[in-house]
Order: structure tokens, then sequence, then C-alpha cells
């Protein structure tokens, strides 16, 4: 071993505890969004993050944990940007509403692999109970924001209904957006006025009932 290479730390003594969690996940995230969920293996991510293949089991117990963590992650991540973008305009107004849309398209433009991970690929986390609280906390920053612009409750049937449907609606055009089913469309269709378009139509249809 020569004296230059006898002075270079070895990487992977680098990693506190907790770092080392943090860089697996990373890397993974950049596997997802350049393979694919199906595309890579654990021994691969601790490759890529100068580890030996035994070190991610000490932080996750098998592959689909560690998808899990990263669509954890992802959640929170989501879940800030989307209430970001509501407080950019006043509270009970369409703009609040269609903020939170556009929060949620540009998330699935900017990290398509992992939103189509959050949503369909990722196994067992519909009995991974944090997972689901976090959902439930996406769709309540809607819920809330569309109670404020009809005049009620989060919890009541007309906000939980507006929500559910501005929801669906928007999830379809982010995943037609990102897999380019609709490039005729959505060249003609701005992302913003999509939003305004659809929220108003269902806000103001709960509004009359």
């Amino acid at each position: 071993m020569s004296e230059s290479e006898a002075t270079l730390p070895d990487r992977r003594s680098t990693y506190h505890h907790g770092d080392l969690r943090e860089r697996l996940l990373e890397v993974v995230r950049d596997l997802v969004e350049t393979h694919g969920p199906e595309g890579f293996s654990v021994a691969e991510a601790a490759r890529r993050a100068g580890v030996s293949t035994a070190a991610p089991y000490k932080h996750f117990k098998d592959r689909t944990d560690l998808l899990n963590a990263l669509v954890s992650d992802a959640m929170d991540r989501l879940a800030g940007q989307m209430a970001a973008e509501r407080d950019r305009y006043p509270i009970g107004t369409y703009e609040a509403v269609a903020g939170i849309g556009q929060a949620y398209i540009d998330f699935a433009k900017t990290e398509p692999g992992i939103f189509r991970l959050m949503f369909g690929l990722t196994e067992g986390h519909e009995d991974e109970d944090a997972l689901q609280q976090k959902g439930n906390l996406c769709r309540e920053i809607v819920e809330t924001a569309c109670g404020a612009c009809i005049g009620a409750e989060a919890t009541d049937q007309a906000a939980v209904l507006s929500a559910y449907i501005l929801w669906t609606s928007v999830h379809g055009h982010a995943f037609l957006s990102i897999d380019k089913k609709n490039k005729a469309e959505a060249d003609g269709l701005k992302d913003w006025h999509f939003l305004m378009t659809v929220t108003r139509a269902v806000l103001d249809a709960s509004a009359r009932r």
C-alpha cells in the first residue's frame, strides 16, 4: 500500500449510525429514479454508498422495508410542499386549493420514479400504519383547504367529497403528465389553468348543494 493510500480514510468508517441510513435512502432514491423500484438490489445500493453488503441490514429488515422507508420520507416531503404552496395564498381561496394541487403535480414531475413508487409499486405499504397516517395527513391538507372555501369543517361530507374529487382529478393529470400520455392536451393546457378550472368547478358545485 502506498503512503497516499494509507492516509485515505476508509469511507465505511466515516458514517455515523444515522448518516448511513440517510445515505442509503439518498442512493436508493437515485436508483429508483434511474432504474425504477424493481431495477436495483440492496447490494448495489450498499456498493454505491461505499459500505459492505451487510451494512444496510443494520437499518432495514429487507428490500421492502428500505423501499417503505423511502416512501415514508417522500410522504413527509410531499406534505410539506403541499402545505407550503397552500400557505402562499389566503385561506379560503381557490388559489390556496390549487396551490396544493400544483405542489402535487410538481412533485410528480420532479421525482416521477418516487411518485410511482408511492402510489402503486411498494409492496406491503397498505399494512404500514405509519405510512397510512402520512397519507391521511396529505388528504387532510386538501380537505381543510376545501372546507375553508365552502365554509365547512374539514370533516364535513361536502369538504371530504370535494377533496376526493379534486385529488383524483389532479392525481390522474399528474400520472398522465409524467407518462407523456396527454402531450397534445398538456401543450395547450397549463397546469395552473387546469387546477383553477377543476377547483372552481368542484367547489362551486359543492357550495350549491
